[in-house]
C-alpha cells in the first residue's frame, strides 16, 4: 500500500458501481486508499444479460480496474479476498490469487462488495442452473444457451430434442424478463435459419415467478406492458407458481392451486432471489451488526455500523428503508461514503444523513419494446426502448465501452446478428447437459481407457 505520513487510510472492498464511485469521491482527499476486490475488473451488472446472449462481448461491460484507477494518484488497487475482519484492531485480513495471507490497516473500511444469487437454501442447483452476478456466470449461460440448440440438432428422439428446445427461466424480476425475451429473439430472430434438422423458433421458455405479474415493481400499467410483450413474443409465463425441486433434466413446479407438475428442460437460469455474500456475516460477527433476512448488513443513516462510525456498508451489501438493489442506490451511497470520509479527513462533520434520490428503474424486453419508470413519468413501448438505449449508453464505463456498445446493437437490432457466441465442445458443460451422456462417457471411459475423447464423441 502507497502510504503517505500522517495521512489516514481507507480501504474499500468491492470495485463495482459503489466502490468505484466511493474511490472517485476521495480523489482529492488527504487519504491513502486501498481497493481491494477478488476480480481484475470492474463490471456493469445492467447488461450482463445481454453479454450471456452474445450480443455484447464481456469486454464491452467491464473494464480493467488499474486502468479506470490510475488517475487517481491516492487509489491503490490490490488483487485479493477478504478471509477476515478484525474490528478492534481496525485491520481486513485477506488471500492473495496463490495464498498468500496480508493484512491491511484502516482508518474508514467501506464495504461494497455487493450480492450473490440466492437459491433459498438449495445451493446445489447452482451447479445446473446459473444465476447472473458475474462475468463468469454470463458465460456460462451463453454455453448453456447456444450448446442447447446444438445439443437439439445432434439429438434423434423427439423427446430429448424437446428438452433440448426448453428453457426455464426461475424470477421474474428485470433479470428474468430481460433473459427471457433474449432467449426467444435468439430462437425466432438470430438462429432461424442457421439448423437443418431443428426449428429454433420451436423452442419454448418458461418463466416462473411466485408473484402475480412480470416486473410487479414497475406498478400494474408497466407490468400489464411487459406480460404484453412477453406473450407476444413467445414466452410462456407462469406466475404465481413456485419451483419446489429442480435437477439437470427439468423443474417440478406448484401452482397457486397447489397442483405439481413436471417440466423437462435442457437448461435452467436461476434469477430469482438475491443473499449477501459470506463477507457479510463475517463483518457481522466482528462487529455485532444485525443483518435482514438476505443476509445484508442493516446500518445507520449515515451508512455506518452502529458502535462503528469507521465502517461504512454500500451498495447492494446494505439493508436501510428497504432500498432496492439497483445501479442508482450502489453510485449513490458510494459517492455519499466517499464524500463523508473526505470531509472527516479534513476534520469538518459530516452528519447529514444519506438520502436517495430515485432516478427510476429501466427494463429491456425485446427489440423495440422496453418499460421505464421514474417519479413522474412510467412508458414503454418504442419510446420506452429508446430511453433505455441513452440510459445504458450514459451509465456504461468508458467511451471505448460506450461507442462498441452502440455498434454491437446496431449489428443486433437491425440485422440480427450476435457474433459473441463462440465456444468449443470442451466448453459444453455435458455434466450437466445429460445424466445419460455423462453415464456413457463414464463408462467408455472404464472400458477404453486409452481412446482420446475425440474418437469417442463422433459425430452422427
Amino acid at each position: 500500500m502507497a502510504e503517505a505520513s500522517g495521512s489516514r487510510q481507507v480501504v474499500i472492498v468491492g470495485g463495482g458501481l459503489a466502490g468505484l464511485f466511493a474511490a472517485r469521491a476521495m480523489r482529492n482527499a488527504p487519504v491513502q486508499v486501498t481497493l481491494l476486490d477478488r476480480a481484475e475488473h470492474h463490471l456493469f451488472p445492467p447488461l450482463l444479460y445481454q453479454c450471456a446472449t452474445g450480443i455484447l462481448s464481456q469486454g464491452k461491460i467491464a473494464y480493467p480496474l488499474r486502468e479506470l484507477l490510475h488517475k487517481l494518484r491516492n487509489v491503490e488497487f490490490e488483487l485479493a479476498e477478504v478471509t477476515g475482519l478484525d474490528a478492534e484492531q481496525r485491520r481486513v485480513l485477506a488471500r492473495r490469487p496463490l495464498g498468500e495471507q496480508v493484512e491491511f490497516g484502516y482508518d474508514y473500511l467501506i464495504l461494497a462488495a455487493g450480492v450473490r444469487q440466492s437459491y433459498f437454501g438449495h445451493d446445489e442447483y447452482a451447479a445446473f442452473a446459473p444465476g447472473m452476478k458475474t462475468v463468469e456466470d454470463a458465460l456460462k449461460i451463453r454455453r448453456r444457451i447456444f450448446g442447447a440448440f446444438e445439443m437439439a440438432e445432434t439429438a434423434t428422439d423427439p423427446d430429448e430434442r424437446r428438452r433440448w428446445l426448453t428453457f426455464v427461466l426461475v424470477g421474474a424480476g428485470p433479470t428474468g424478463v430481460e433473459l427471457a425475451g433474449q432467449v426467444r429473439e435468439v430462437a425466432t430472430k438470430t438462429l432461424r435459419k442457421e439448423y437443418r434438422h431443428i426449428e429454433p423458433e420451436d423452442a419454448r421458455v418458461l418463466l416462473f415467478d411466485g408473484g402475480k405479474a412480470p416486473l410487479a415493481m414497475f406498478g400494474p400499467k408497466l407490468s400489464a406492458m411487459a406480460a404484453r410483450d412477453l406473450k407476444k413474443l413467445g414466452v410462456e409465463m407462469h406466475m404465481g407458481s413456485i419451483v419446489t425441486e429442480a435437477d439437470p433434466r427439468g423443474v417440478q413446479v406448484k401452482d397457486h392451486d397447489g397442483k405439481v407438475t413436471r417440466y423437462e428442460a435442457g437448461t435452467i437460469l436461476w434469477t430469482a432471489g438475491v443473499q449477501a455474500p459470506a463477507l457479510a456475516a463475517m463483518v457481522a460477527k466482528a462487529t455485532g451488526a444485525e443483518q435482514d433476512r438476505a443476509g445484508r448488513l442493516c446500518v445507520d443513516k449515515d451508512l455506518t455500523i452502529p458502535g462503528h462510525p469507521d465502517i461504512l456498508v454500500t451498495g447492494d451489501m446494505m439493508s436501510l428503508d428497504r432500498l432496492p438493489g439497483v445501479a442508482e442506490v450502489a453510485m449513490q451511497t458510494g459517492h455519499y461514503a466517499g464524500h463523508k470520509v473526505t470531509l472527516e479527513s479534513i476534520d469538518q462533520t459530516f452528519d447529514k444523513p444519506f438520502r436517495y434520490h430515485d432516478l427510476g428503474s429501466a427494463a429491456y424486453i425485446c427489440r423495440g419494446r422496453a418499460v421505464v419508470s421514474t417519479k413522474r413519468l412510467h412508458f414503454g413501448g418504442f419510446p420506452g426502448w429508446v430511453a433505455w438505449l441513452f440510459i445504458h449508453i450514459g451509465f456504461l464505463t468508458g467511451w471505448r465501452n460506450r461507442i462498441g456498445a452502440l455498434f454491437s446493437w446496431w449489428f443486433a437490432f437491425t440485422r440480427d446478428m450476435r457474433r459473441e457466441r463462440t465456444f468449443t465442445i470442451d466448453d459444453m458443460p455435458i455434466r450437466v447437459f445429460s445424466e445419460h451422456a455423462e453415464a456413457e462417457a463414464e463408462a467408455a471411459v472404464s472400458a477404453r481407457p486409452a481412446v482420446t475423447p475425440a474418437s469417442t464423441h463422433k459425430q452422427p
